[in-house]
């Protein structure tokens, strides 16, 4: 098990917002990765638009999990609906 921060924006929207997390929670829940840290950071302005949104709600994450199981995520989250970015990035020792 390798350290990771995650760093997800959500659309702002709140609905989308909560399913999306339920969604991505219950994902990393089935893969068996353990959260250690989770922040939510609110609705911010983006640098510049995603999807038609000038907003996102951002989430950030530390969590242990496989490197495969990233690599699945990267896959899975890309498609999700209320999901405008994400970032996984291996925590420094």
């Amino acid at each position: 098990m390798r350290k990771y921060e995650f760093t997800i924006i959500f659309n702002p929207d709140e609905d989308a917002t909560e399913q999306g997390l339920t969604r991505v929670l219950a994902e990393l829940e089935a893969a068996k990765v353990e959260i250690t840290k989770q922040d939510d950071m609110g609705v911010k302005t983006l640098a510049y638009p995603i999807h038609k949104h000038e907003t996102g709600h951002y989430f950030y994450f530390e969590l242990n999990a496989d490197p495969a199981t990233i690599n699945t995520f990267n896959n899975s989250f890309r498609l999700m609906h209320p999901v405008l970015k994400f970032l996984f990035v291996l925590k420094s020792k």
